[in-house]
C-alpha cells in the first residue's frame, strides 16, 4: 500500500511539474515592436528600395497554429506621398485593410526548443491579401531563447503582385511616379519574436 501512495505521489508530482511548466510555452503572442517584415522593390530596373510594415500583430496557439496580420496602411517607405499612394493605389486599404499569414508549425518542433536551440523547417504559409489567396513555401529558422520564440526567414520569399490582383496598382504607381518601370515581384523578409502568455 505504501508503495502505491509512493507511485501515486510522485505521478501526482511529475503531472504538476509538467502543468506548471509547459503553458508558457503553449500558446504565444506577437510582440510586433520587436518584430519586422520587410520587402525590397526595384525601379528604373536599377534602384532597390526597402519598406516595411510598422503594425504587426498575432499569436502561435497551443497546438502550433500561428497566424501573424498586417495592417498595410502602417507601411512606411520614408516617403510619405509614396507611403499614402502605396495604402491608396495598391493595397486599396479602405477595402482591404489586412493581409494575413497563416501557417502551421509541429509542436514536436516547439517542443524541442523548451530548453533553447534552433530548428531549421520549410514551412508552407497562407497569404490572404487583397482578396486573394495563396499558399508559399518558406525556409525559417525557429529559435528559443530567454522564454521568446524568434521565426526568422532564412530566404526572402518571392511575392509576385499579379497572384494578389495588385499588379494594375502596381502599373497606376509607376505612372503616377513617371517611372520606367516597377518591379512585379518582390522578396519579403521577416524576423517574428514571440513571448509565452501569461
Amino acid at each position: 500500500m505504501r508503495i502505491k501512495q509512493t507511485t501515486v505521489a510522485a505521478l501526482t508530482a511529475a503531472l504538476f511539474i509538467s502543468a506548471t511548466s509547459l503553458p508558457a510555452w503553449s500558446e504565444w503572442q506577437l510582440d510586433g515592436d520587436r518584430s519586422a517584415i520587410t520587402f525590397l522593390s526595384t525601379k528604373n530596373l536599377a534602384i532597390a528600395e526597402q519598406h516595411r510594415f510598422d503594425q504587426l500583430n498575432g499569436s502561435v496557439t497551443d497546438d502550433g497554429r500561428a497566424t501573424v496580420n498586417i495592417e498595410l496602411a502602417s507601411v512606411e517607405s520614408l516617403i510619405p506621398i509614396r507611403n499614402e499612394r502605396m495604402r491608396e493605389m495598391l493595397f486599396e486599404v479602405v477595402d482591404f485593410p489586412l493581409a494575413t499569414l497563416t501557417a502551421t508549425v509541429e509542436p514536436a518542433v516547439l517542443e524541442s526548443l523548451l530548453s533553447g536551440g534552433m530548428v531549421t523547417t520549410d514551412l508552407p504559409v497562407t497569404v490572404k491579401l487583397h482578396g486573394k489567396e495563396k499558399v508559399l513555401s518558406t525556409r525559417v529558422a525557429v529559435m528559443g531563447e530567454a522564454e521568446t520564440l524568434h521565426v526568422i526567414a532564412v530566404e526572402p520569399v518571392l511575392v509576385a503582385a499579379r497572384d494578389f490582383g495588385l499588379d494594375g496598382g502596381v502599373e497606376a504607381l509607376r505612372d503616377i511616379a513617371g517611372l520606367n518601370s516597377i518591379s512585379s515581384v518582390v522578396p519579403v523578409s521577416f524576423a517574428l519574436v514571440f513571448e509565452p502568455v501569461e
